[in-house]
C-alpha cells in the first residue's frame, strides 16, 4: 500500500514555509484604517523603490529643499524623513497621494507641491495666512506631517491614551456624523490627521491599490523569488503543493508573479495536496474519489469497479487528510462517468462535458482546452448522448481573462461571472499580461453572467479635507 505522502514525494515540490500574516479586507471598516506595524514599518521601501513608484508622475525628477535647506530629490526627503521619524515611508506616500494626487499626478500645480501633505491646512484656513509659510515647500510638508505624526499624535496616545482632539484607541468618536472606535493608534493618527470618513476612505483605497495586492478569487499567484504557487480564495492564499496538483486543477497559463511582500499580505489557508481524480482510502476503509475539494464515497467494491478504476491506483490516507475535503454525493453502481469525459456527437460535432450522468455543452474550444490542456474525445451517437441530462454549460474557470474576439473589451472570470476591467491602467496594476488574455466567441463569453468591474480609480468626485493642524 502507498500512503498519500508517498505519492506526493514522487511530484516535484513547490513547498514553500510562510510567516503568520494579517489577514486583508477589500471592504472599508471605519474603526481600522491600517495596523500599527504597517504605520511603523520603515523597511518596507527602500529608497530605490520609492523612486520606482514615484515614476508614475513628476515627482520622480522633483527637486526641494528639504528641512534644513538642502536640496534634495523627492526620493531622498520621503526616505529620510521616514526613517527620522520611524514611519513606513509607504504611509507617507499615501498621505501625498491622498492629499494633492501629487505621486500620480502629471501636471501638479506650485500649490500642489508647496501643500503637499496637507499639513497645517485645516478646512477653514487660508493657505496665505502668514503664520502657514514656515510650513510651506515640498521637504517642509513632508518633515512637519510626519514629525506631527510621531512627536505629537503617537507620543500623546502613548502617555495619554488620545491625542489632543479626544480620539484614541477604544474611544467613540463622531466622525461625518458616524460613530467611529477606532481600533489601534495608527487609525486613530489618520483621523486625527483627517478628520473625515471620505478622506479615510482614499487612503485606505490608495494603500489597498498600491500595497496590498487585491487579485480576485481564483487568481493563480506565484512567488517569483521561489516559484511556489498559491492560489487566492476568500482573501487567503492556499499553497499548490506539487506540480500535479497545479495541472490537473488549474490552467498554468493564467500564472501572475508576484514578490514575497505582497505574497506576505495574505494569510495562509489550507494547502491544496492531491491531485484531482485522485483515489483516498480512510482507515475504515472506505474509497473516495477528489474532485477539487470534495471527496466522493463509492458505496461498494462494484461502484468502484463500474466506474472503471484499479485497486493499485487508490492511496491510503488518514481521517485528518481526508477532513480536508467536504462530503460530495456518493458514487454508486448507477453512476456513470465519476471522473468527467469528453464526449462528442457524431451526428452535430457537438461536445460535451460528462459527469455524474449530467452533460454540460462546451460552446467553444477556448473554453475545452481552458479545463482539459490535451482533451481527448469520445466520439458517441446522439442516442447516447440524449441518455444524459443536459445541465448548465462548461464556463472559463475563475481567474481566466477572456475577450470576445473583434471586441476591445476584455473580462476576468470570479465566481463564474465576468468582471469588465476598467482601462489598460487596472489591467497592469493586477500584474496580468495581454497573452493571457483568451479570445473567444462571444456567445462563450455572454454565458457568464455580468459581473461588477475591476478599477483602480478611487472616488474623486468629492474634495477632500485635510489635515485639522
Amino acid at each position: 500500500m502507498r500512503s498519500l505522502f508517498c505519492l506526493l514525494a514522487i511530484f516535484i515540490s513547490l513547498f514553500e514555509s510562510s510567516g503568520i500574516a494579517h489577514a486583508t479586507t477589500l471592504d472599508f471598516n471605519p474603526n481600522f484604517l491600517l495596523s500599527d506595524e504597517a504605520m511603523t514599518d520603515t523597511s518596507a521601501m527602500t529608497k530605490e523603490e520609492i523612486q520606482h513608484l514615484l515614476q508614475r508622475g513628476t515627482l520622480a525628477t522633483y527637486t526641494s529643499e528639504n528641512i534644513l535647506g538642502l536640496k534634495k530629490s523627492a526620493a531622498d526627503i520621503i526616505y529620510e524623513t521616514a526613517l527620522e521619524f520611524q514611519l513606513n515611508p509607504q504611509f507617507l506616500l499615501v498621505l501625498l497621494q491622498r492629499e494633492q494626487s501629487l505621486v500620480e499626478n502629471k501636471q501638479p500645480s506650485l500649490s500642489n507641491y508647496d501643500w503637499a501633505m496637507g499639513y497645517a491646512i485645516c478646512d477653514d484656513c487660508s493657505k496665505n495666512d502668514p503664520l502657514l509659510q514656515s510650513y510651506k515647500g515640498f521637504g517642509k510638508q513632508v518633515y512637519f506631517g510626519a514629525k506631527r505624526i510621531r512627536e505629537t499624535y503617537l507620543t500623546e496616545m502613548e502617555n495619554k491614551g488620545k491625542t489632543f482632539t479626544g480620539i484614541g484607541p477604544g474611544i467613540a468618536t463622531t466622525i461625518d456624523g458616524m460613530q467611529v472606535l477606532p481600533e489601534n493608534m495608527a487609525t486613530a493618527a489618520l483621523y486625527t490627521y483627517t478628520p473625515h470618513l471620505h478622506g479615510n476612505k482614499n487612503f485606505v483605497a490608495i494603500w489597498n491599490r498600491w500595497f496590498q495586492n487585491q487579485f480576485l478569487d481564483g487568481t493563480l499567484v506565484q512567488n517569483e523569488k521561489t516559484g511556489a504557487v498559491w492560489l487566492i480564495h476568500n482573501q487567503s492564499k492556499r499553497l499548490i503543493t506539487s506540480k500535479a496538483v497545479l495541472y490537473s486543477r488549474f490552467n498554468p497559463k493564467s500564472l501572475i508573479r508576484v514578490s514575497e511582500k505582497e505574497l506576505a499580505s495574505y494569510e495562509s489557508a489550507d494547502p491544496i495536496r492531491v491531485p484531482n481524480y485522485s483515489l483516498l482510502r480512510s482507515t475504515k476503509g472506505t474509497v473516495y474519489l477528489i474532485v477539487d475539494d470534495t471527496k466522493r464515497g463509492f458505496v461498494s467494491h462494484q461502484a468502484f469497479i463500474r466506474s472503471g478504476f484499479l485497486d493499485d491506483e487508490i492511496v491510503d490516507a488518514t481521517e485528518e487528510e481526508l477532513n480536508d475535503f467536504v462530503d460530495g454525493d456518493p458514487i454508486t453502481e448507477k453512476t456513470t462517468y465519476a471522473q468527467m469525459a469528453l464526449l462528442q456527437d457524431t451526428k452535430t460535432g457537438g461536445v460535451f462535458a460528462v459527469e455524474n450522468n449530467e452533460k454540460h455543452p462546451i460552446f467553444s474550444k477556448e473554453i475545452l482546452l481552458s479545463h482539459v490542456q490535451s482533451p481527448e474525445l469520445k466520439r458517441v451517437s446522439t442516442k447516447e448522448l440524449d441518455k444524459f441530462q443536459t445541465s448548465d454549460p462548461l464556463l472559463f474557470p475563475d481567474g481566466t481573462l477572456m475577450g470576445a474576439k473583434g471586441s476591445p473589451d476584455v473580462f476576468v472570470v470570479e465566481h463564474g461571472k465576468r468582471r469588465p476591467i476598467a482601462d489598460e491602467a487596472t489591467f497592469d496594476a493586477y500584474g496580468w499580461k495581454w497573452h493571457q488574455v483568451v479570445w473567444t466567441n462571444e456567445r462563450s463569453v455572454l454565458l457568464h453572467p455580468l459581473g461588477l468591474p475591476v478599477s483602480n480609480v478611487l472616488d474623486s468626485d468629492v474634495s477632500i479635507s485635510t489635515a485639522s493642524n
